[in-house]
Formats: C-alpha cells, sequence, structure tokens
C-alpha cells in the first residue's frame, strides 16, 4: 500500500529530510558497487519531493525556485545522483506551470499530486544517427511518433543519456512526427514495449539511470503532448543548469565535511610537517579553509542564479531570460572551477591515505566532472563575453527550433 502523502510543506521537509538521511548513509558504498537506490527515490515521492514545484490549485507546495534549488543542493550533499535522477521530472513540473492547455496541465499535475514521477528520454546514440539529416536546431533524430494499425499515436526508437527514466512512471521522450518535426511525448515508463538497459559506463553519476532506452510502439499517453507551446519552455535552460549547479553544491558540501572527517581521523602526519597532530597542522587546516570558500563560493553563485531566474518568470519578457542565462552562464563557469579544485585539493588534507578505495573520496571529483561535462562549459565564456562586449543575448535553444516552425506554420 502506497504511504499517504504529506499535507503540508512542513509535513514533506520532515519526510523528505529523513529519507536524505537515508541516502547519506550509503552513498559511497552503492558508488562501489553500482547499486541503484530505487526504493529511496521512492520514498522520496512518497513524501511529496515530486510536488515541491506544482501549483497550489493541484495540490503542490508551490515553493519558490530558490527554494527548490536550494533543497536539490541538501539532496546532493546526500548523494549527488538524486538531484540529477528527478532532473527531468522538475524540467516537466516546470513545462506544466507554464502549459497553455488547461486539460493537459490539470491531467499530469492531478498524477504529479498523487506521486507520480516523470523521467527524461531526449538524447540518442551518436553511433546510431550519425550521416543522419538533422531534424532541428537540436540534431539528428531518428526516433518517430506514428499511428498504428488500431490507430494508436506509438513511438519507437533508441535513447540514450536517458537519465531518471528507470526511477519513473512516466517519461517525456522527444520524437519526430509524421513532418518531421521534433516533438515531445509523454510515454508510460514501465510499458512492455520499454527496455531500460543499464549501460551507463560514466566515470561518476553512476545510479542515474542514464543508460540505454528502447522504445518498441509505446503507446502516447491521454494528453501526451506537453510542452507544444514555445511559452512553456522559456527559461528552461537557465532550469536545467541551475539544477546541475545545486548539485555540485552539494557535492562541495560533502567534499568539505569528509575532508573534516578524515583529518580529525589522522593519526599521522608527513615528516616536513610543522605539527605531530593533523588537527593542529596548519597547511592541512589551510586545505580545509580553502575547501570552505570553495564550498561558499559554490552556494552564494548557485543561490543568485536562483534569484535571478525566479525574477525572470516574475518579469516574463525575453530579455529577463536571457540576462538569467548569462547569470546562469556565469555561476557555471566558477562553481564548476571552485568544485573541481576543491574536489582535488581534498587529497591533500589526507595524505596517500585518502586515495584508497575505501575512504571513496575519489567520487566527489569523478561526480562532479561528470556534471560538468554537461552543458559544455567551454562555450560559456564566449557567451558571456559576446553579451558584455557586444550586447548579444543568447538565444535558448529549447525554443529556437520551435520558434521556426511557428514562423513557417503563420
Amino acid at each position: 500500500m502506497t504511504p499517504s502523502q504529506p499535507t503540508t510543506l512542513d509535513d514533506a521537509l520532515v519526510r523528505i529530510r529523513s529519507v536524505l538521511g537515508e541516502l547519506a548513509k550509503g552513498a559511497a558504498e552503492r558508488d562501489g558497487t553500482y547499486e541503484h537506490p530505487y526504493a529511496l527515490v521512492q520514498d522520496l515521492a512518497d513524501a511529496g519531493f515530486g510536488r515541491l514545484r506544482l501549483g497550489r490549485e493541484y495540490g503542490g507546495f508551490d515553493v519558490d525556485l530558490p527554494t527548490l534549488f536550494a533543497l536539490l543542493a541538501e539532496a546532493g550533499q546526500a548523494d549527488s545522483n538524486i538531484p540529477q535522477i528527478w532532473r527531468g521530472h522538475f524540467t516537466t513540473t516546470e513545462i506544466l506551470r507554464r502549459e497553455h492547455d488547461p486539460e493537459t496541465r490539470r491531467h499530469w499535475s492531478d498524477k504529479i499530486a498523487v506521486g507520480a514521477v516523470f523521467g527524461n528520454a531526449q538524447s540518442e546514440p551518436s553511433s546510431v544517427v550519425a550521416g543522419l539529416e538533422s531534424s532541428d536546431d537540436w540534431g539528428p533524430i531518428t526516433t518517430r511518433v506514428r499511428v498504428d494499425g488500431e490507430g494508436r499515436r506509438v513511438v519507437s526508437g533508441t535513447k540514450f543519456y536517458s537519465t531518471g527514466s528507470r526511477f519513473a512512471d512516466y517519461i517525456r521522450a522527444s520524437a519526430l512526427d509524421d513532418e518531421g518535426r521534433r516533438r515531445f511525448v509523454v510515454i508510460p515508463a514501465r510499458h512492455d514495449g520499454v527496455n531500460h538497459v543499464d549501460d551507463w559506463d560514466g566515470v561518476g553519476q553512476r545510479q542515474t539511470g542514464s543508460g540505454t532506452t528502447i522504445l518498441t510502439d509505446v503507446p502516447v499517453e491521454p494528453h501526451g503532448d506537453v510542452g507544444r507551446d514555445v511559452d512553456s519552455l522559456r527559461g528552461l535552460d537557465s532550469f536545467v543548469q541551475i539544477v546541475h549547479l545545486a548539485n555540485l553544491t552539494g557535492i562541495a558540501r560533502s567534499i568539505v565535511a569528509e575532508t573534516v572527517d578524515v583529518v580529525r581521523a589522522r593519526t599521522r602526519t608527513s615528516r616536513h610537517a610543522l605539527s605531530q597532530s593533523a588537527t593542529a597542522d596548519p597547511d592541512v587546516l589551510a586545505v580545509v579553509g580553502r575547501l570552505h570558500a570553495r564550498r561558499l563560493t559554490a552556494e552564494t553563485l548557485l543561490d543568485r542564479a536562483a534569484h535571478r531566474l525566479q525574477a525572470a518568470h516574475s518579469a516574463g519578457d525575453e530579455e529577463s531570460f536571457a540576462d538569467a542565462y548569462v547569470e546562469t552562464s556565469t555561476a557555471q563557469v566558477a562553481v564548476i572551477e571552485a568544485v573541481l579544485d576543491a574536489a582535488t585539493a581534498a587529497f591533500d588534507a589526507g595524505g596517500s591515505s585518502t586515495v584508497r578505495a575505501g575512504v571513496r573520496l575519489d567520487r566527489h571529483w569523478r561526480n562532479a566532472r561528470t556534471l560538468a561535462s554537461h552543458n559544455p562549459v567551454i562555450y560559456k565564456p564566449r557567451v558571456i563575453g559576446d553579451f558584455l562586449v557586444n550586447g548579444n543575448r543568447p538565444v535558448s535553444g529549447y525554443y529556437a527550433g520551435r520558434d521556426k516552425e511557428e514562423e513557417a506554420a503563420s
């Protein structure tokens, strides 16, 4: 029997933080064993985690963006796989908040209100799509939506980086329609035609379920066209990046906490040390101090980016969303530099014993490096510089192609 959902935000936060505590206890071990936290992800859903941004009129808690991202940072500190598992769900919730069709918005909001979780299936393996024509600005895609012999719309294709889908009830998948246009449709995650292949082989983020998903004639759900209008996609480019920033901030907190534990437990130091006690060694203490500075950098920039995106939603104009994207990109550059530096410097506080597999301090660098490789940061300094020097605001990749389609249709 499914546990009852909490009715107030305060009750939900008590339950959510209790689950996060359980996640933290086993995070290091799961990283070594590749064990997926299925039961604990379900516990988060039962605790109301997926309802955080859902509107109050649908039974959600309607928290603002700074609150959501602060809670995702807490989740990232407990287990950095968790914010990424839920990234597709919260992206869908954001789209539903601005969905123009009231029946579609009500249909899916009602399901989220009782605990439904969304996963993601957008990207495709480059080996599969190499050489094929591009459908729009998103690049090649082979997954198709077609009408079968019974008049149902069904989806077939192969997806990669399908983060969170193994944990989900529904998947928001990208596919080409009969006219070759990229669309997003909602499909059931546990249908017989959905094959979740656990083949993600990244160095980090090993428990996010980010492997291949093979779709074979999977029916599109009723009200399955979510996010077709451009307005529902405003600000998503910043939103999905700030989820990563929250996760990186959580990692920075874990680095500090675990390094402090390492120093306190250390029984010997180097012969070059100025103290025989690690807890009194000025060089070791300075390492911990620098780690804390990196953590504060991440926390401050996360909060700033979250508030800027919240302000853009309040203003509602393209200029504000573009400015929020520049702010988010700036935070991305600095947070990644800070957290990767901290993840490397942490080893200086513990000596050779910290590189042993059982300590698992390395997982923070691997997870941070994996997160830093999404939405490649190498392009962001140029985007920032182009804005500052030439006044060129970035155009969101989430709806650039949609704008072209709407222009063609008008």
